[in-house]
């Protein structure tokens, strides 16, 4: 755990599962704040501006994904979207809108505590960073170089890009259309193909086994997640 205090705020409408997110989240972070409705979310947001939202999807007055996107517009703060809809089209319209993540209730508290160090991890303050690592993977963002177990890997501009996305968003989803967006432009956002045939030849580059990928995840009907990277 970071020792990094933090604030949270919690989004949701039911008393026991605030409670019980408030109990457990207090343990490791520094302060947990609560809002009940949508409006109170947004102006708790720009009043106390938390470290994270986590962030109930059926609020009583606005939905969750225009809450998500309203924050989005005023704080770059992570959202972690915990909802009971675990539809892929809900998934990728509350990702698209701005969250960071997406837990399907029921969770564990395991799992929410290992996707809240994600996103707070990345957060962190960083230096000039231009390597990216995990395991044996290195990418040298200034030699625009890929190495496996110290072998250079050859890979095509668009795949050190795709890879590059991937690395910098480890341990969360990127749906298809943020990653062709930021890839390739909004012109290619229909090109869902396009990006599937990269990401094939990518895994045939950087995976022992590309049917059963160790780096690049895949978030069936929604995008793609890099594994998480310890630091």
């Amino acid at each position: 755990m970071s020792e990094k205090l933090r604030k949270i705020l919690i989004v949701d409408d039911e008393t026991e599962i605030r409670r019980f997110l408030r109990a457990s989240l207090r343990l490791y972070y520094h302060e947990i704040i609560e809002s009940k409705t949508g409006m109170e979310a947004l102006d708790t947001t720009f009043s106390e501006e938390p470290d994270l939202v986590i962030l109930d999807l059926g609020l009583p007055d606005i939905d969750g994904v225009e809450v998500t996107r309203q924050i989005r517009s005023i704080s770059n703060v992570p959202i972690i979207i915990l909802s009971v809809r675990s539809n892929e089209n809900d998934k990728i319209e509350a990702l698209d809108a701005g969250a960071n993540d997406y837990l399907t209730k029921p969770f564990s508290m395991g799992e929410l505590l290992a996707r809240v160090r994600v996103v707070l991890r990345r957060i962190e303050p960083k230096s000039s960073k231009t390597l990216l690592i995990s395991d044996d993977l290195v990418v040298d963002l200034s030699r625009h170089r890929v190495t496996l177990a110290s072998k250079e890997i050859a890979l095509t501009p668009t795949e050190f890009d795709i890879l590059t996305v991937l690395m910098q968003s480890h341990g969360v989803v990127v749906t298809h259309r943020k990653l062709i967006h930021q890839v390739w432009g909004s012109v290619y956002e229909d090109e869902s193909r396009l990006l599937r045939v990269n990401i094939s030849n990518l895994r045939h580059k950087i995976e022992a086994d590309p049917n059963q990928p160790v780096y690049i995840l895949t978030e069936l009907g929604v995008g793609y997640r890099f594994k998480d990277i310890e630091n």
